[in-house]
């Protein structure tokens, strides 16, 4: 992509209508620059004859004209607007498409069933290293379910009921009595029962939407989690069903008091609940994933992604470390001279049998090198501190919550001391056998980023010569001068001796060239 551009994404859903801007530069790196939603129930404007009221076409256009004046202090390239069930089940939809056309500046087009479950699994599959899962988008008035696996997509299919759509045909009050659940809850397993090819899975279920992130929200206040974001927040089958008997034991004004979950929708959340709940036992998975990416995310990658003739990024995790690196300006030459020395040195550390890492510790190892210091970019000064700050503090596609964890831990390493100090609050979370493999891989890295803090790439590789129960001598390979690398190995090396319980002696090597 040659320029930046920006990139407008309405989503016309029956519960919400929402905004979305994206910005993408010069190296196809892209953000969300800006998020308005309207809470406009356009379901509830729907008679029983299935036409939507003129009251309720008067909100679309009410709300597209607000977007109006907010797109206007922005440069959009394009704009694409999508309508989903409220508009689509809509027996007067070419009306209220007329009226778009005819009174706002946007264009539209409605989806189907099968393009809005397409775009939600090409969503997850864009954001999460997920190779296998069901996704579920529960709407107000419909409800997307898509199967995919190697990250292609295997089956989908759209139901005519949503949130709204259940409470209104299901519960005659605020929340539902036993009777009105066991019926709800019948009624969507033989739904899902219909399709064939849900049964017995046992592979993630990824919720998209807000009634997933607010479920997810409610489970994180209450066990009082100390990660932040979202995306890629997973739950057990017992804490969706513990998340769900609380919010059933509370009254409607105390759900909608309650932390973690929004006011509007604190009067459908348990239809949409028990929509993700169903879909968990009926596949036989032991697991909820969160997804923060959904149907305009969707539209936004098939967008992106169409200019180099693309429907995915090949590798997602490798994706967000690229976008990291551009957005906090890192060196990324240092970077990798950083990784590559980790790696030299964590093999030769392990063929001694000084240390023992798998594979899964390797690749930490090299995450966290291609992060390391992150943090110099806010200030040099505290650039650990902001370092584990900024990885804790926001979602990175691909990664799981303790993996993004451990990747901060490792990649912010300055100390035991400080290390210790950063997993107070995530006892619970952390074991200490873990703790101590992220205080090692943080010592090898910040040893090797001492041997590139020229940034002049002298080191050529590393070697381990002699070893016996007290010392280490590891050999420096390098081309020209190590005057400051050396000096700050002497410095540095003191974080690696401890967890090798060993003295590490430095012996440079000059490479004739």
């Amino acid at each position: 992509m040659s320029a930046s551009q920006q990139i407008g994404i309405i989503d016309m859903g029956s519960n919400s209508i929402r905004l979305v801007i994206y910005e993408v530069d010069e190296y196809a790196c892209f953000s969300e620059t800006q998020n308005l939603k309207v809470s406009a129930r356009l379901s509830t404007y729907i008679d029983e004859e299935g036409r939507m009221s003129q009251e309720g076409i008067r909100v679309i256009l009410d709300t597209l004209k607000q977007f109006e004046k907010v797109t206007s202090g922005y440069s959009l390239d394009s704009v694409r607007g999508a309508a989903t069930a409220a508009v689509r089940n809509a027996v007067n939809q070419e009306e209220i498409m007329e009226a778009v056309e005819k009174h706002s500046a946007f264009p539209f087009e409605v989806l189907s069933g099968e393009d809005e479950a397409y775009y939600g699994y090409l969503a997850v599959t864009n954001s999460t290293d997920l190779q296998e899962g069901l996704t579920i988008d529960i709407g107000g008035g419909s409800t997307e379910i898509t199967y995919f696996q190697n990250r292609e997509l295997k089956h989908s299919h759209s139901f005519p009921f949503g949130a709204l759509t259940l409470k209104e045909q299901f519960v005659e009050g605020d929340t539902p009595t036993s009777a009105e659940w066991k019926n709800m809850t019948r009624f969507i397993k033989e739904s899902y029962r219909s399709l064939g090819w849900i049964d017995d899975k046992e592979v993630p279920v990824i919720g998209i939407g807000g009634s997933a992130r607010n479920v997810a929200l409610v489970h994180q206040q209450e066990t009082a989690y100390p990660l932040s974001g979202l995306h890629q927040y997973t739950m057990e089958k017992e804490d969706m069903e513990e998340t769900i008997d609380d919010l059933m034991s509370m009254s409607l004004k105390k759900r909608e008091k309650l932390d973690g979950l929004s006011k509007d929708r604190a009067d459908i959340i348990l239809p949409a609940a028990a929509a993700m709940m169903m879909l968990v036992k009926e596949s036989g998975s032991d697991s909820f994933v969160v997804s923060n990416r959904g149907l305009r995310d969707g539209l936004f990658y098939e967008q992106m992604l169409s200019t180099i003739e693309v429907t995915h990024f090949p590798n997602v995790k490798e994706e967000s470390f690229y976008q990291l690196s551009n957005h906090y300006r890192l060196n990324t030459e240092h970077q990798k001279k950083v990784s590559i020395l980790a790696s030299y040195l964590a093999d030769e550390l392990r063929n001694q049998g000084l240390i023992e890492l798998d594979k899964h510790d390797a690749h930490l190892l090299r995450l966290g090198a291609n992060v390391f210091y992150l943090g110099r970019a806010v200030h040099s000064e505290s650039k650990s501190q902001h370092t584990f700050y900024l990885i804790t503090n926001q979602s990175i596609d691909g990664l799981s919550h303790m993996q993004r964890l451990a990747v901060a831990f490792i990649s912010s390493f300055k100390s035991k001391s400080q290390l210790k100090q950063f997993a107070k609050p995530f006892k619970k979370w952390v074991p200490k056998k873990e703790l101590k493999t992220y205080e090692l891989l943080g010592a090898v890295i910040r040893f090797c980023d001492a041997l590139n803090v020229s940034e002049q790439h002298p080191v050529s590789h590393i070697e381990l010569g002699q070893v016996d129960e007290n010392d280490v001598h590891l050999h420096i390979y390098h081309k020209g001068d190590v005057f400051f690398e050396a000096e700050e190995a002497a410095k540095y090396k003191k974080h690696l001796e401890r967890p090798l319980k060993r003295n590490i002696e430095l012996v440079f090597h000059p490479i004739e060239s």
